[in-house]
């Protein structure tokens, strides 16, 4: 049966938690009120992408690249202080499915680190997935840390079964082929990437998993950026467009669908059925018939990583 996706790349508010969460449950709304089963948000929606970090030179302006670190530990979500509780509700309130990108803060150990997640709510509200991008690229390394596997999993939806990877995450072939080898039919795309080689990047996927691929970044300008963001117009020009979103959605096989909606803040739909991605693999099925498993074979380790383990 056919489902209605919303893919959605209106701006979030910079390094501002709960106003950021007030946004994505009013387009949670707006979405669900159009008819959409699946919402998919962009890579750390919440509190916002740290764009800030391609134009301070590593290890230049150590104590700016501090304080701006600091206003985002502070809005960072701690998913054992059910942060994100208000957005789960919002999910089941509209019975949608939602993956959504953010800035998760490990409170459990050091209570320091953030790490790029991507989670999946179901449509109960129900934490379906929580998957931490599992390499960082160039100056996103002083952000975040390092994930592991433990998330690399596809999960049930009424859309279908679904997976996500983030950003270039989608360039690592062994890690899509973990997605691909679970019965993957929705691959989403939470990234920060735009542009033509992305986009055929995304058509490649689409045709290789046999699978629809969905990806949006986040539409944003510099006058989006908030007055109160440290040190804002060195940083920014109010007129310039930092991100121009770019979300799509191609069908298995490679044909895109919708979009890119370029330069525009708002919501992109489009109807995906996963039983086309079912038919697109009957002569391509590169984790099945297609794959030589007596020849190549991958492993994937998805044990937490923890610094420590406690027996008392």
């Amino acid at each position: 049966m056919p489902t209605r996706v919303a893919v959605i790349q209106a701006p979030p508010r910079l390094l501002d938690r709960d106003a950021s969460l007030e946004r994505a449950i009013a387009l949670t709304d707006e979405a669900a009120a159009s008819g959409a089963g699946l919402l998919v948000f962009p890579e750390a929606y919440l509190p916002g992408y740290p764009t800030w970090i391609w134009r301070l030179r590593p290890g230049g302006d150590m104590a700016l690249s501090g304080e701006i670190h600091a206003r985002l530990w502070e809005n960072a979500f701690d998913l054992d202080q059910d942060h994100l509780r208000p957005l789960q509700k919002a999910a089941a309130r509209n019975a949608v499915t939602l993956a959504i990108g953010l800035h998760e803060r490990d409170g459990r150990y050091s209570g320091t680190t953030l790490y790029n997640t991507a989670v999946v709510i179901g449509p109960d509200g129900t934490l379906l997935n929580r998957h931490r991008k599992l390499m960082p690229t160039n100056p996103e390394r002083m952000v975040w840390g390092q994930g592991d596997a433990s998330g690399l999993r596809v999960v049930d939806t009424p859309a279908g079964r679904l997976g996500a990877l983030i950003c270039w995450e989608c360039y690592m072939p062994l890690a899509r082929f973990a997605l691909y080898a679970q019965g993957l039919e929705v691959f989403i795309n939470p990234t920060w990437d735009a542009g033509e080689t992305r986009l055929a990047s995304l058509r490649h996927i689409a045709r290789e998993g046999g699978c629809w691929v969905i990806a949006t970044a986040t539409a944003l300008e510099g006058s989006d950026i908030p007055e109160d963001f440290p040190e804002r117009d060195r940083l920014f020009s109010p007129d310039e467009w930092i991100n121009p979103g770019d979300a799509t959605v191609v069908a298995p096989g490679g044909e895109v669908v919708a979009g890119p909606l370029h330069r525009e803040k708002g919501i992109l739909y489009a109807d995906i059925d996963a039983a086309a991605a079912r038919r697109a693999r009957r002569t391509l099925d590169v984790g099945g018939h297609y794959g030589r498993p007596d020849l190549f074979s991958l492993s994937v380790d998805r044990q937490p990583r923890v610094p420590a383990r406690f027996e008392d």
